[in-house]
């Protein structure tokens, strides 16, 4: 399995003692911890981006860029890139040039966001949310991989003989989508033979396992090869102590207070997806996709998961309330015992040499830093089966 870590750059004040970070340092750390994520091994970074609400994401383009610059072999990523509320054409430019600032480590997940109010902000009709994620995805698609594009849409202006530049590093970069309450982003990917990432975050295994078998169901329909169907999936957040227990208490101020202030916010609002399904922090991490306890559970939790979704991918995300040291010593602790851990368990061809689909930079930029370009497969010692 191959591992990632997501910022959507939350930046809510403490809920337990009110302090917040100033802007200015949050985009910091971000870069800095992506950095970190580097230097520990793990697979791919990705940016958030929202419009409305307690976030810092509102330009994940302008961050990948330091963020390019700053690393040098990390897969940079979205988490995700709101296409219904874009300019294809602007993102055809925008995620081109991080792809030459990178040397080819990008690949983007999009989606029409969970996000209600970042509509009107662009003078966009939400009922309108999948007809633009739908045309806009089109319209990219050829301006990434064409170079004399004519369109006709709905809703974007005709084109005519239109480039965009730059154009990227080496041919177009992958594009996954995201989902998470609907089967349309899923029927979508299916119909044009790309990855999928579960959102895996607020709701019941259940809800988000029929969404990727409904993916797997209907890429065979469609008539693409199964072994492009790979599967990411989120989760409910990351805290690692050296027990379950331990873990538990010392989370569970900050998670329940975040899990109210959401089901407060969203109150009267019954769509999934909106907010927490899980008021406490043990209803969290037994019957939801917290990643809260000892290395070894969420370690299993993970591989059992993944007996669900078959997953190819991992996504973590650090709470940024947290001191900072913390969040940083959970993630050296996740790279450092808990990757381990799957890997023994999980195998993946996912942005090693047998997936023609990645991003182009990655086996250079592997060769450079003196690692080895190859598939993930279980690396099992004595006594665990091998």
């Amino acid at each position: 399995m191959r591992f990632q870590v997501l910022d959507i750059v939350p930046h809510a004040a403490h809920p337990v003692t009110g302090e917040q970070l100033d802007p200015s340092t949050r985009l910091e750390r971000v870069v800095e911890t992506a950095v970190l994520a580097e230097e520990l091994g793990i697979d791919a970074f990705a940016v958030g981006e929202r419009h409305a609400g307690d976030f810092l994401s509102s330009s994940p383009t302008v961050l990948l860029g330091a963020l390019a610059q700053a690393t040098d072999r990390i897969l940079l990523s979205t988490g995700v890139t709101v296409l219904s509320l874009l300019d294809p054409v602007r993102v055809a430019e925008d995620y081109a040039t991080i792809d030459l600032l990178s040397r080819g480590r990008l690949e983007i997940v999009i989606g029409k966001g969970n996000e209600d109010k970042h509509f009107p902000l662009f003078g966009l009709d939400i009922d309108h949310q999948y007809d633009y994620l739908e045309e806009n995805y089109g319209l990219l698609r050829r301006l990434l991989s064409e170079e004399h594009v004519d369109w006709q849409g709905t809703f974007h202006a005709p084109l005519t003989d239109a480039t965009t530049l730059p154009r990227p590093f080496d041919g177009p970069f992958r594009i996954w989508h995201g989902s998470a309450t609907s089967r349309f982003a899923v029927e979508l990917a299916a119909r044009n033979g790309d990855p999928i990432v579960s959102a895996n975050a607020l709701q019941p295994r259940e809800a988000y396992q029929v969404l990727v078998d409904h993916y797997r169901e209907q890429l065979e329909v469609h008539g693409h090869d199964p072994a492009v169907g790979y599967v990411g999936a989120g989760s409910g957040g990351l805290f690692l102590a050296d027990t379950t227990d331990e873990a538990t208490r010392e989370y569970r101020a900050v998670y329940e207070a975040f899990a109210a202030r959401s089901i407060a916010k969203h109150a009267g609002d019954a769509r999934p997806g909106k907010s927490s399904s899980f008021a406490s922090i043990e209803d969290a991490v037994e019957r939801g996709p917290a990643l809260v306890g000892s290395s070894e559970r969420v370690a299993e939790k993970i591989v059992d998961y993944h007996r669900s979704f078959g997953h190819d991918f991992q996504s973590v995300s650090l709470n940024p309330v947290l001191p900072y040291e913390q969040q940083h010593d959970v993630l050296r602790r996740f790279a450092e015992e808990v990757v381990p851990l799957v890997r023994r368990e999980v195998s993946t061809t996912l942005w090693g040499p047998r997936d023609p689909g990645r991003a182009r930079g990655i086996a250079a930029a592997r060769q450079a830093a003196g690692l080895p370009d190859d598939d993930l497969v279980p690396q099992r010692t004595a006594g665990t089966g091998a």
